[in-house]
């Protein structure tokens, strides 16, 4: 069995998203503000997810949930924060790759996340 048609879709429906990092700044009070740089750029495929309870969440506009898929050896941890660029749209994980990664014996090279829509504090 062949994986390249896996593969092939894979990269094909995978986009660019930054990860942004939490940084701290002085905020001239003798405090500090917390705010959010773009950093590395990686390749990402993003789907919501369809399940019932989703379902039910969407219907009370409760949260959006969402599977991301990223290449094997992008590592992401729990409330990572990750901006797509194409349109702007804001993601949090609620999973960490290493947690599900495919298996060294795999032929698809993937790590998957759970993720959120979600908004940079202002």
């Amino acid at each position: 069995m062949s994986n390249f048609p896996v593969s092939n879709l894979l990269t094909q429906v995978m986009e660019d998203y930054r990860i942004m990092n939490h940084v701290r700044v002085d905020d001239d009070f003798g405090g500090h503000a917390g705010g959010y740089t773009e950093g590395k750029t990686i390749r990402a495929a993003v789907a919501k997810n369809a399940s019932p309870e989703q379902a039910l969440a969407d219907k009370d506009q409760i949260s959006e949930v969402f599977t991301m898929v990223v290449e094997q050896g992008v590592t992401l941890g729990y409330h990572e924060v990750l901006k797509r660029v194409s349109d702007g749209a804001i993601f949090r994980t609620t999973s960490r790759t290493k947690d599900s990664t495919a298996h060294p014996a795999s032929t698809v090279k993937i790590s998957v996340v759970s993720a959120e829509r979600w908004e940079l504090p202002t």
